[in-house]
């Protein structure tokens, strides 16, 4: 039996995991971190990408998730994002759309929190692309 911990990932729409998992693989600013059972106690940004779950029977679950933050104490780990799926849900035609959207605004006269705004869209447009891309070679 594998050493686990209590993990909860809850997005906008909905509670995306609550069970216990092996590991947990994420993006912050400064790399890719992973959790695993008895984790020191942090608090720590999310950043758009790609996340891995390895569930208590050595199955992994993969995800695209925004930005958020994650808290770990006492063998819990909470994160909590703005969104959440599961590559197969992706709506391939709508991530299109939405990345040339940010890529037009991107190519406007913006204010600083505009230009900002549209490069989160167009991360989150990419990552959800390259995650649907993934699941249609079975990869």
């Amino acid at each position: 039996m594998a050493n686990t911990f209590r993990l909860r990932i809850v997005s906008n729409n909905r509670v995306f995991y609550d069970d216990k998992a092996v590991s947990l693989l994420f993006t912050a600013s400064d790399g890719v971190y992973q959790i695993m059972a008895h984790h020191a106690p942090m608090n720590i940004a999310v950043e758009i990408g790609d996340i891995k779950v390895q569930k208590e029977d050595g199955t992994w679950i993969s995800a695209v998730v925004s930005q958020g933050f994650i808290e770990v104490a006492n063998n819990r780990v909470n994160m909590f994002v703005f969104s959440c799926e599961k590559p197969e849900e992706i709506d391939v035609l709508r991530a299109q759309e939405a990345k040339e959207r940010a890529e037009e605004q991107l190519r406007q006269k913006q204010s600083m929190m505009e230009y900002h705004h549209s490069k989160i869209s167009l991360a989150r447009a990419m990552a959800r692309l390259r995650a649907a891309q993934r699941e249609s070679k079975g990869l």
